[in-house]
């Protein structure tokens, strides 16, 4: 039972006691006690009704406040959850970075558990149970739209790659059901609201129901003092006089009125009692008025934050209530406040809201742009409740996904693939226009509706697939489907086209068909795995063909079948690319090819190793004689002339051969010694064949071992300049040195310079050893006499380093020699490669005062097309023309027209490798200038410079020489 209801009968019980037994009382003290005591006893109900009153309703207003608002927000924090998720969503379909979809699509399933926990606490704040189960269908959607975005999500891919798609799925299905979760959240917010109001209204009805209770439990006490009053009247009349005015003014509502003092009887203590009670009844009054203030304050302070606008209107359509937010937004469209209305005017426009059938609810854009929502709910009392929300963003979403929709119908409309939807039913629901481009289909041919069948008829009637039927293509459709797991099998069209067909099946039970036309790719991917093993250029098996074929022989080799190796290397092939160009090489390689497979059977491999480097592997050799036979064969067949672009070209080849098992029984082992074998070949002069023998490796090893021993020889400063004094045959006299480079092993002794010099080519050394040649020799011509010049020999590949004017510069610099002291010699080899870098390269050489001389003169290509090119200061003619100048006619006539040659173009011409005087004699009836050799002096170290240069000074001796020769 309610117990207010239980207190009100209480009082009226006790009430009705006491008024019985002070009737029966004849003492004044014993009735006014007895009334003190139905007064008290009626102060004390009211106090405690009113305390009870007080509490009832600080709980409605903090119910309202923790479940009606709470509720109202964390719905509102729901619908913000999802448009954010639909956001990221939108951009996680949109977006191919990796980093950036996987930071998208953590975000969704942050804002998804936020969702959760939002819809959990809205359920539970709710007021109603059509509010709770509200949250519980927003719950619902919310996790069907979360699957249809990882459907939407696995049907877009991970990659820029074209990946097959989820099928029978389109992004389509997620934006239409994100709509559906809107409307729910919508919902939820409205059932949450119109339950906090109602709500609302019932606490202000039972705030009045018990102000009426206490106003009518104070006319209760009033007729019982009346009563009292009239039963004492006649005892007390004048006595209680005074108590009775103040009892009756107390009694009107007079809290403040004034009770004289009493004495000590009876009457005093009566006046005392009812100063007591006034005063009681005055706190208990104030406390009420106090406490339902601050409820009232509470209320309005939660609508005062609330984000939404909320406007009470009475009855008569006068507000009633309205927070701040609905004050801002009617500042700016006072028409708003009109829920029934329509309002058009320029800077405000309300519509209804797409779904709102009943009309209980609107849109309306503000002048400033923004986008409100307004919600209509009528009160019991027949006044309206409305609710703004502000929903510009939603609108920007809404405007954001139509144009996303918009992009990715584009995206259908132009993607690389064909695509086909078909239904549970096998029937057409979806098609894009590169479908019907890849069978060459008229678009207004294929319908929704069609089955795959009809799909195929018109594809055979297109000629697409030869002389198959529909049936046959269905066959090959499912033999195809059963044999992939992934469901994608190729389709040869008539035309030579490859289709890649890719199906996987739909949610629904229907099926998303994929099309793409892979004919490049499958051509690429064939020509990638034949150029993966074999050679670009000459179209013959390359190394890793080569290891396999190897491998396959030494496993028949265990069964009793022989075979072997050979390795070939084109002799002069650099020439043919110096002179000839790159293009003609490459030519010549082809016919190589070409000539060492008709040599070869089939059952025979032959494989490109490299630049002009073949290998062969012979099966089935019984003894040497076959593998002899085919290199000989090779060796006939590629040295026959080549007729490559109007030039004539001869090559030579030499062979090297391995033979299983004898000199391995593993392909790099054979390989090995049949490349060693190649190098004696080379060695032996070119143009034959060498088998393997065990002491061929050792030489190999051999040279192997000076070369490691030529990178450590410069740290280990081995090397030495050794100079040979240059004689001016004019003024008989020395005129200077050429520096010679020597190394002094310590093992070894002094290595020649034919021994070293080619291998420092090869493995690079040539130029850092250079530049130290030429830094020393300047460094120690510096010291000479000044009218002493230094030639230094630079070889091409030097000349091939963009840093040598640098290089030269620094020497000169760091020695300060004058540059005009300094001879460049150079021969013509530098020319074959990039000769017009070469000509800028000597020319800044010569712009900073440095002598160029022309090396080897004469034994070169085209030695006068280089003397028109540049003008050097030297010519040096080869010792082989001066050797023979004295003996034949033809190395003569040579000498002589180098000389004039070189007089005629103004450059100094010196003769190298004089010995004898027969030689030095003619060289200077012919008009040379100057002369190097060993008639004037070996090349001496350092320390015998100086006294070169002393003997050398005031003319040749030719008795010194006879004696110096006779020693």
């Amino acid at each position: 039972m309610n117990p207010r209801m239980g207190s009100v009968s209480a009082f009226r019980f006790v009430s009705g006691r006491l008024s019985r037994f002070a009737l029966t009382m004849g003492s004044i003290r014993t009735q006014i006690l007895i009334f003190c005591l139905a007064m008290s006893a009626v102060a004390v109900a009211l106090g405690g009704y009113s305390i009870l009153g007080i509490r009832h309703a600080g709980d409605l207003v903090a119910k309202t406040f923790d479940e009606s608002l709470m509720s109202i927000n964390y719905a509102r924090a729901a619908g913000a959850d999802f448009a954010t998720m639909r956001v990221a969503s939108s951009q996680r379909l949109m977006n191919t970075d990796p980093a950036i979809r996987a930071n998208l699509d953590s975000q969704i399933e942050s804002l998804a558990k936020a969702l959760s926990e939002d819809l959990t606490i809205a359920a539970q704040r709710s007021q109603s149970s059509r509010a709770a189960k509200a949250a519980a269908k927003v719950q619902e959607a919310a996790d069907a739209w979360m699957e249809l975005h990882h459907r939407a999500v696995e049907s877009s891919g991970d990659s820029a790659v074209s990946q097959p798609r989820v099928p029978g799925f389109s992004v389509g299905d997620v934006d239409r059901y994100a709509k559906i979760v809107s409307q729910q959240v919508e919902l939820l917010v409205n059932y949450t609201a119109g339950d906090g109001f109602l709500f609302r209204q019932r606490a202000l009805a039972t705030i009045k129901r018990d102000l009426q209770l206490n106003i009518a439990g104070l006319s209760v006490a009033l007729v019982l003092s009346a009563l009292f009053s009239w039963l004492l009247a006649r005892r007390i009349i004048g006595p209680v006089a005074i108590a009775s005015k103040a009892a009756r003014r107390i009694a009107d509502g007079d809290l403040n009125a004034n009770i004289p003092e009493g004495g000590g009887d009876e009457l005093g203590t009566l006046l005392t009692a009812m100063e007591t009670m006034r005063d009681n009844i005055r706190t208990m009054v104030n406390r009420e008025v106090s406490q339902r203030q601050s409820a009232q304050a509470r209320l309005s302070d939660a609508l005062e934050n609330s984000r939404e606008g909320v406007v009470l209107l009475d009855a008569d359509g006068q507000i009633a209530l309205a927070n701040s937010r609905a004050s801002e937004f009617m500042r700016h469209a006072p028409q708003l406040v009109y829920s029934d209305s329509r309002i058009d005017a320029e800077d405000t426009a309300v519509e209804d809201a797409p779904g709102d059938m009943d009309g209980s609810a609107s849109e309306a854009r503000l002048s400033d742009g923004r986008w409100l929502r307004v919600s209509r709910s009528q009160t019991q009392e027949g006044g309206v409740i409305l609710v703004y929300s502000d929903i510009t963003a939603l609108k920007q979403q809404k405007a954001e996904l139509h144009a996303t929709n918009l992009r990715l119908d584009a995206a259908l409309t132009h993607m690389s693939q064909g695509l086909c939807l078909y239904d549970k039913d096998g029937r057409l629901q979806v098609v894009n226009r590169r479908f019907c481009e890849i069978f060459d289909i008229s678009p207004e041919l294929v319908v929704p509706g069609m089955t795959l069948e009809d799909i195929l008829k018109l594809s055979v009637a297109a000629g697409n697939h030869g002389d198959r039927t529909v049936a046959e293509l269905l066959a090959e459709r499912e033999r195809s489907m059963s044999q992939q797991e992934d469901g994608t099998y190729l389709q040869h069209l008539n035309d030579g086209r490859i289709i890649s067909i890719a199906q996987r099946t739909t949610s629904d039970g229907g099926w998303l068909v994929t099309c793409e036309d892979v004919t490049e790719q499958q051509r690429a991917e064939s020509q990638i795995a034949f150029m993966a093993r074999h050679d670009a250029l000459t179209k013959l098996s390359n190394r890793t063909v080569l290891a396999e074929r190897i491998e396959q022989a030494v496993a028949q080799a265990g069964r009793g079948f022989g075979f072997a190796v050979l390795c070939l290397d084109l002799d002069n092939f650099k020439q043919v690319n110096d002179t000839l160009g790159h293009p003609v090489g490459d030519e010549l390689l082809c016919a190589v090819a070409d000539r060492l497979n008709a040599c070869v059977r089939e059952v025979d491999t032959v494989a490109r190793l490299g630049g002009d480097e073949f290998a062969v592997v012979q099966c089935g050799v019984e003894n040497s004689e076959d593998s002899e036979r085919l290199a000989r064969r090779i060796v006939e067949c590629v040295g026959a002339p080549y007729e490559l672009g109007g030039h004539r070209v001869v090559v030579g080849c030499s062979v090297g051969i391995s033979l299983a098992p004898a000199d391995g029984m593993t392909g790099e082992k054979l390989l090995k010694n049949a490349d060693v074998a190649l190098y004696r070949s080379k060695m032996e002069g070119r143009g034959t064949w060498r088998f393997f023998e065990p002491a061929m490796d050792a030489n190999l090893q051999k040279r192997r071992s000076l070369e490691l021993d030529l990178r450590e020889a410069m740290s280990r400063d081995e090397f030495a300049l050794f100079y040979q004094p240059l004689y001016d045959l004019d003024q008989d006299r020395i005129c200077g040195f050429e520096a010679l480079l020597r190394w002094h092993h310590p093992k070894r002794g002094l290595v020649p310079p034919d021994q070293f010099i080619p291998i420092t080519e090869e493995i690079g050394l040539i130029t850092p050893l250079g530049e130290w040649v030429l830094n020393r020799a300047c460094e120690q011509a510096a010291l000479w006499p000044s009218e002493m010049k230094i030639a230094v020999n630079v070889s091409a590949t030097q000349f091939r380093d963009q840093g040598l004017v640098e290089v030269v510069s620094g020497a000169l610099a760091a020695s300060k020699l004058s540059p005009h002291r300094l001879e460049l010699e150079i021969t013509e080899s530098v020319f074959l490669e990039n000769s017009s870098e070469t000509i800028a390269t000597l020319h800044k050489l010569k712009a900073q005062g440095v002598r160029i001389a022309l090396d080897d003169f004469g034994t070169g290509y085209s030695s006068l097309s280089y003397l028109r090119s540049f003008p050097f200061d030297k010519l040096k003619i080869d010792k082989s023309f001066v050797r023979d100048a004295t003996a034949t006619h033809g190395s003569k006539s040579i000498v002589r027209a180098v000389i004039n040659l070189g007089r005629s173009l103004g450059m100094t011409t010196i003769a190298e490798g004089v010995e004898t005087i027969e030689q030095l004699n003619h060289m200077k009836a012919e008009g040379c200038n100057e002369a190097q050799g060993f008639l004037f002096s070996r090349p001496v170290p350092v320390t015998e410079v100086a006294s070169t240069i002393l003997a050398l000074r005031n003319g040749f001796k030719k008795k010194g020489f006879k004696n110096a020769m006779a020693s």
